[in-house]
C-alpha cells in the first residue's frame, strides 16, 4: 500500500471523528496526528516514531490506537531498531482485525528486500495473505519471493515464483534471465539459450549473456563459438570476468587441440578464489608438452599435487616424458613410477612400468633393488614386448646394482640354465664383498658357490685365488697353499689382474707354514717380475724375502735384502735397519753390528724397536767383552722404556754381567729386582737359581732359604714335579697334539696353582680354549697373565682379551685392555689395533671427546691402510655430528670421501656429501649425490631413504613440488623400519603441502 493511500484514509478516519466529536479537547491530538503523519511522510521517522507514541497514549480510540502503533512498528522497521520485528508482531497479534494487518506483512518485506536482507524478507513475505493483494502487489510479491530463494540458491522454489511472473511486463525479462541462470547452471543449455534469447536485449544483463553463452558453448562443445563469444566479450569484462572468459577461450583451444593458440588465454587465467586446481595444470602443461617447450612443461606438471585420477595419471606420464626429453632420469624415474601405480589408463600403465624399469637399471633405485623393479615389470607383464629386453637388463643388473644378496636371493628361487653365469658371477661377488668386510668364513661358503657353478673360466680363476685368501686368513694355510697352487695351474690364471700377486700370496703361505727356503724363492720372483706392484707392496716383499733369508740362515742375501727395503723408505724401514744389524752379527761382523745398532738407535728416535735394539746392543757389547758398554745399553733399555717387555731380561743380565766379575752385591741386587717386579716370569726363575749359586758361594744359604720361602711362585720341594708335568704339557703341543696340550697344562694348573711356569699355563690354556672358540672360559686364563707384571705373554693376552669384551660388547671393560695394550704393545699392528678399538668403544660409550682423541691417534700412524682411514674420520665426522660441530662433520665427511670406501661407510660419507651440498644451496649438485648413493649403495636402505627425503627437501627447494611429494610419499609408503626417518618425512610433506595449499585448490592439507 502506498504512502498516499494510507494517508487518504487516515484522512477520512480523522475527519468523520472530528464530525462526531466537536469537543475542543480533541482538537490538539488531531493536529499532532496529522504532523506525525506528515513527519513519516517526510522519512523523519524517530520523529515520527515519538510523536505517534504521545498520541497513541493521549487518545482512547481503538482505531486511533491501531493507526498509531502500526506508525510507530512501521518506524522501527525503516530505522533498523533491533526490536521492529515485536513491534510489528505485537501489533498483528493485538490488532487482528485491523486493515493494516497485510500491508504490515507487505511493507516490512519489501522494505527488507529493498536492503538486500533476502531471508529476513522471505520470512515477512511467508506471512503475507496472498489473496488480499493488488495485481501489482502481487507481481512484486512474486519476482521478490522468487529472487530471495534465488540468492539463496534454493533454485527450485525460485523458479516456482519466477514462473509466475514470466509474462509480466513489469518483471517479465527479470525473471527470464534469472530462470535462464537457473538453468544454465543445471546444465541445462538449450533451455538456457532459449530464455536468454528471450532477454539478450537487456542492457543491464548484457555482459553476463555473452559469458554464460560463450560457456554454454564450451561446455556442449561448440569450442569455436565459445571462441568467438568469449573474444567479443573480452575488452569490456571486469577483471574477474576476464579470467574466466580466458579459461573458457583458452580450453576451447586446448580441446580443439590448437595448443599454441590455447596458451596466453590458460596463461591469462587468475583461478577461482586466486587458486588454480590440477585440472588447470595439466591443460597448460600439456600444451606446452605438445609444442616442445618441456622446461615449461614440467614447470606446470610438477605443481600437480595428490593426482587421483585419470587426468593425474596422464599428467605424471607426460611429466615424466618432459623430463626424460630434458636429461632429467631421476626425476622422470618418480614420475613414470607414479604413473606405473594407478590404474586409471591400463595402456600408460604399462609404458610406465617399463619406463621406470629401464629407468631404474640405468641411474639406480632408492625405494627397491634394479632387480626386484626389473623381476617385477617382467611378472607383471609376462608378454611384453620388452620382455627380451628388460630380461638382459636384469641379468645385467645382477652386477652392476652390487646388490649382490638380494639378486643371490632371486636367483635361487628358480631362475633358468641361461642364469648360471650370472650366479656364478654374483656369488663371486658377494663373496668378495664378505672378504672386504673381514667375514672370511662366510666368504668361503659364496666361493664355493660360485665354483660348483664353473661356467665362466675367469669366474672360476678369480674364485680359487679368492677362496685361497679367505684360507689363508682363517689360518687355513695348508687349504690356502693348496688352492693357491690350484689356481697357478689353471690356463685361465695369467688372464686375469689376481694372478699379479700370485707369488705375494704364496710367499706369505710359505713363511706362515714356516716354509722359509720356499717363501724366499715367491717373494724373489714377486719382487723380480711385478711391474705394477706399488712401492709399499714391493718393501713389505724385500722386508719379508730378508727374513724368509735370515730365519734359513743366509745372513748376507737376507742383508742385501733388507738393504733394498730400507732404500724403499716404506713404514718398515727402521724394522729392516734393525734386521740387518742383527744379521751382521751371525756372520762375525759384530763391529758393524754394533755401528749399524748405534747408527739405527740415532736414526728412529720413536721405533717400536728401540728396546729390541738396546737389548741387542748390550748383548753384543757382551759378547765382545765390552762389559761397561753393556751395562749401559741395558740401562738406557730400563730406564728410557720401562715398559718394554726386555727389560727383565735386561736386569737379568746385568745381574749375570755382575755375577761373572765377582761382583755379587750388585748381582744380588739386579736378581733381586727381577724377582720382585716380574715374578713368576723365566727371568725370575733364572734369577733365582742364579742367586742361589752366589748365595751357595758366599756361604749364606739360610739367607737364601729365608728369601725363597717367601717367593709364592717357587717351590722347592716339589719343583721336580713342577718342572715334569710342565714339560709333559709342552712336548704335547711341540708334537702338534693341540687337544692333549690344552688337558695336560689345565692338569698342571690344577696340581701347581702357584708353579714355576703357572704364568706360561695360563697363557697357553687360554690360546687353545680361544682358537677352541670357548672364549668365555678363556677369559680367567688370559686375565692371570694380564694380571702379573709385563711379561712376553701380556701383548697377545691383552689383545685377545681385549677382543672378547669387544665382541660382547663390555665396552668399559674393554677400554681398560685396550689402554693397556696401547702402552705397551711391541707391534705396531696391536697399537693400532688397541688405538682403533679406543676409538669405537668410547664412541658407544657416548665419550665423544675420547673418541676424537684416539681418532687422531690412528691417523698420526703412518703405516694405517685406507680403510683404517676411513674409519677413523667417520668416528671423528660421527662425534662432531653428535656434539653438534658441523665444521668438523663436513671436514671429516670430506676425509673419508678421499679413502674411496665401500660398504656402510661409503654410504654415510656419499650422504652427508649431499647433505652439506643441501646446506651449501647446491641443490642440483646434492640430487645428483643421492642419485649416486641409490645407484652404488643401494643395499644400505637406512641412507637410500635419508637420501630421498634429502633429495626432496632439494626439489622443492628447485620449485619441483610434485617431486618433492612425491618422494616423500614415497618413502612414507616404502621405509617402515626407520620410523625416525618416516616422521621426518611426514613432516615435510606436510609443510610442503601446506604451502602448495594456498596456490593449487587441489590440495589436501594436512593436520
Amino acid at each position: 500500500m502506498t504512502i498516499h493511500k494510507i494517508f487518504l484514509i487516515l484522512f477520512i478516519t480523522v475527519s468523520g471523528w472530528t464530525r462526531a466529536q466537536q469537543s475542543a479537547v480533541y482538537t490538539s491530538p488531531l493536529a499532532e496526528y496529522h504532523k506525525a503523519l506528515e513527519l513519516y511522510n517526510n522519512k523523519q521517522y524517530l520523529a515520527a516514531q515519538n510523536l505517534f507514541a504521545k498520541i497513541r497514549d493521549k487518545v482512547d480510540d481503538e482505531q486511533i490506537d491501531a493507526d498509531c502503533s502500526y506508525y510507530i512498528a512501521n518506524c522501527a522497521v525503516w530505522l533498523n531498531q533491533k526490536d521492529a520485528d515485536a513491534l510489528m508482531e505485537s501489533f498483528v497479534a493485538n490488532y487482528p482485525l485491523s486493515t493494516k494487518r497485510n500491508s504490515a506483512y507487505l511493507d516490512v518485506a519489501n522494505y527488507y528486500f529493498d536492503n538486500g536482507k533476502y531471508a529476513y524478507a522471505r520470512k515477512w513475505y511467508d506471512k503475507v495473505d496472498e489473496g488480499g493483494m493488488t495485481r501489482a502487489q502481487r507481481e512484486r510479491f512474486e519476482f521478490n519471493n522468487g529472487y530471495a530463494y534465488f540468492k539463496a540458491q534454493r533454485f527450485n522454489e525460485a523458479k516456482k515464483y519466477f514462473n509466475r511472473v514470466i509474462d509480466s511486463k513489469e518483471y517479465g525479462s527479470q525473471a527470464k534471465y534469472y530462470l535462464g541462470f537457473i538453468e544454465y547452471e543445471g546444465n541445462n543449455y538449450a533451455e538456457a539459450n532459449k530464455l536468454f534469447d528471450e532477454v539478450k536485449d537487456l542492457e543491464q544483463y548484457e555482459k553476463n549473456l555473452s559469458y554464460f553463452q560463450s560457456d554454454m558453448n564450451f561446455k556442449s562443445g561448440k569450442f569455436e563459438e565459445a571462441i568467438a563469444e568469449g573474444k567479443k566479450q573480452l575488452p569490456t569484462s571486469s577483471p574477474k570476468e576476464k579470467s574466466e572468459l580466458n579459461k573458457i577461450i583458452g580450453e576451447s583451444y586446448f580441446n580443439l587441440q590448437q595448443y599454441n593458440e590455447a596458451i596466453p588465454y590458460l596463461k591469462e587465467f587468475k583461478g577461482r578464489g586466486g587458486k588454480w586446481n590440477n585440472t588447470d595444470y595439466y591443460q597448460l602443461g600439456y600444451a606446452y608438452y605438445k609444442q616442445g617447450a618441456y622446461d615449461q612443461a614440467i614447470a606446470e606438471f610438477n605443481k600437480i599435487i595428490d593426482g587421483r585420477n585419470a587426468t593425474a595419471q596422464n599428467a605424471y606420464y607426460h611429466l615424466a616424458e618432459s623430463y626424460l626429453k630434458s636429461g632429467q632420469k631421476q626425476q622422470a624415474l618418480n614420475a613414470f613410477k607414479n604413473a606405473s601405480e594407478m590404474t586409471f589408463d591400463t595402456t600408460i600403465q604399462e609404458d610406465a612400468a617399463y619406463n621406470y624399469a629401464k629407468l631404474s637399471y640405468e641411474v639406480g633405485n632408492s625405494y627397491s633393488s634394479v632387480p626386484e623393479v626389473l623381476q617385477a615389470y617382467l611378472d607383471t607383464y609376462p608378454n611384453s614386448t620388452h620382455r627380451d629386453e628388460i630380461n638382459t637388463l636384469l641379468i645385467d643388473s645382477f652386477i652392476t646394482s652390487k646388490n649382490y644378496q638380494a639378486a643371490i636371493d632371486l636367483l635361487e628361487k628358480g631362475r633358468k640354465n641361461e642364469d648360471k653365469e650370472v650366479y656364478q658371477k654374483v656369488t663371486f661377488y658377494r663373496g668378495l664383498e664378505l672378504y672386504m668386510e673381514n667375514k672370511y668364513s662366510e666368504a668361503l661358503s659364496f666361493f664355493d658357490k660360485s665354483l660348483q657353478v664353473n661356467v665362466n673360466p675367469a669366474f672360476t680363476g678369480r674364485a680359487t685365488y679368492w677362496k685361497a685368501e679367505s684360507q689363508y686368513l682363517s689360518g687355513q694355510y695348508d687349504a690356502a697353499l693348496s688352492n693357491f697352487k690350484k689356481f697357478k695351474s689353471l690356463p685361465e690364471a695369467k688372464a686375469v689382474n689376481e694372478y699379479e700377486e700370485l707369488e705375494y700370496a704364496m710367499a706369505y703361505t710359505y713363511f706362515k707354514q714356516k716354509q722359509y727356503i720356499e717363501a724366499a724363492q715367491f717373494f724373489e720372483a714377486f719382487v723380480n717380475a711385478s711391474s705394477n706392484a706399488s712401492a709399499s707392496k714391493k718393501g713389505d716383499a724385500y722386508l719379508r724375502l730378508g727374513d724368509s733369508y735370515f730365519i734359513s740362515s743366509k745372513y748376507w742375501p737376507a742383508m742385501e735384502s733388507y738393504n733394498k727395503a730400507i732404500d724403499a723408505n716404506g713404514a718398515e724401514a727402521d724394522y729392516a735397519h734393525y734386521q740387518k744389524a742383527i744379521s751382521y752379527g751371525f756372520v762375525g761382523k759384530n763391529d758393524q753390528k754394533i755401528q749399524d745398532l748405534r747408527d739405527f738407535l740415532n736414526s728412529y728416535n720413536r721405533s717400536i724397536y728401540r728396546d729390541d735394539a738396546f737389548y741387542a746392543l748390550g748383548n753384543v757389547y757382551v759378547e765382545t767383552n765390552q762389559n761397561a758398554n753393556a751395562v749401559e745399553a741395558y740401562n738406557k733399555l730400563i730406564n728410557t722404556m720401562p715398559g718394554s717387555s726386555l727389560v727383565p731380561k735386561a736386569i737379568l743380565k746385568k745381574g749375570l754381567i755382575f755375577y761373572n766379575q765377582d761382583q755379587s752385591s750388585d748381582a744380588l741386587e739386579n736378581f733381586k729386582s727381577v724377582v720382585s717386579k716380574y715374578p713368576g716370569t723365566p727371568e725370575a726363575q733364572q734369577a733365582v737359581q742364579t742367586a742361589r749359586l752366589i748365595y751357595i758361594d758366599l756361604g749364606r744359604t739360610e739367607e737364601y732359604a729365608a728369601w725363597v720361602k717367601n717367593l709364592d711362585f717357587v717351590e722347592v720341594s716339589d719343583a721336580d714335579l713342577d718342572n715334569t708335568s710342565y714339560e709333559a704339557a709342552e712336548k704335547q703341543l711341540v708334537d702338534g697334539n693341540e687337544a692333549k696340550a690344552l688337558a695336560a697344562y689345565q692338569k698342571y694348573i690344577n696340581e701347581f696353582p702357584n708353579g714355576i711356569h703357572a704364568l706360561e699355563a695360563h697363557f697357553q690354556v687360554a690360546e687353545g680354549l680361544y682358537k677352541q672358540g670357548k672364549k668365555q672360559e678363556a677369559i680367567p686364563h688370559y686375565q692371570f697373565v694380564v694380571n702379573k707384571k709385563r711379561n712376553e705373554y701380556s701383548e697377545q693376552s691383552l689383545l685377545n682379551l681385549s677382543k672378547i669384551y669387544l665382541e660382547d660388547k663390555k665396552f668399559t671393560e674393554a677400554i681398560v685392555l685396550l689402554k693397556e695394550l696401547e702402552s705397551i704393545a711391541d707391534f705396531a699392528q696391536n697399537r693400532i689395533f688397541a688405538q682403533s678399538n679406543l676409538m669405537k668403544s668410547y664412541y658407544q660409550k657416548k665419550d665423544y671427546t675420547q673418541t676424537v682423541t684416539y681418532a687422531e691417534k690412528v691417523l698420526q700412524n703412518p703405516k694405517i691402510e685406507n680403510n683404517v682411514k676411513a674409519d677413523a674420520q667417520i668416528f671423528i665426522a660421527r662425534s662432531a655430528r653428535q656434539t653438534g660441530d658441523e665444521s668438523r662433520m663436513r671436514s671429516a665427511y670430506a676425509e673419508v670421501q678421499k679413502t674411496r670406501p665401500s660398504g656402510i661407510l661409503g654410504a654415510e660419507a656419499l650422504y652427508y656429501q649431499a647433505y652439506f651440498q643441501h646446506q651449501d644451496g647446491n641443490h642440483k649438485e646434492s640430487n645428483e649425490t643421492v642419485q649416486k648413493l641409490a645407484k652404488d649403495f643401494s643395499g644400505y636402505k637406512e641412507y637410500g631413504a635419508k637420501g630421498l627425503v634429502l633429495m626432496a627437501k632439494n626439489f622443492y627447494a628447485l620449485k619441483d613440488a610434485y617431486q618433492a611429494t612425491y618422494i616423500l610419499e614415497s618413502v612414507i609408503k616404502n621405509f617402515a623400519d626407520y620410523p625416525e626417518i618416516i616422521k621426518e618425512a611426514q613432516n615435510e610433506l606436510k609443510r610442503i603441502k601446506a604451502e602448495e595449499a594456498k596456490t593449487n585448490s587441489s590440495v589436501e592439507v594436512q593436520q
